[in-house]
């Protein structure tokens, strides 16, 4: 099982991690001249079991980080794929 954290929940990442008694995944976050980035891990995931704690809080940005984080593990071959969403922007719209 591997923790990994995207720019937003570093430290609930972090916490979660320690509680448990784990290390935290080390992941880094390539962007480019133009904004664009490129996320990717620095260990390996193929056939683990993956959990992304990222929160959507500036939805937009974050949201994207996230999705490009789950594609990158999946592209890794990672087993499983969890994200850990603590704040889910876009949910209460209707309210």
């Amino acid at each position: 099982m591997k923790v990994f954290s995207g720019s937003a929940s570093r430290y609930l990442a972090e916490k979660i991690v320690e509680s448990q008694g784990l290390k935290l995944g080390k992941s880094f976050m390539q962007t480019f001249s133009d904004g664009e980035f490129q996320p990717g891990y620095e260990e390996t995931v193929r056939g683990k079991f993956v959990f992304i704690v990222q929160s959507t809080f500036t939805p937009s940005e974050n949201l994207f980080e996230l999705l490009m984080m789950i594609d990158a593990a999946r592209r890794a071959s990672a087993y499983k794929i969890v994200a850990v969403i603590p704040y889910f922007g876009f949910a209460r719209q209707d309210r």
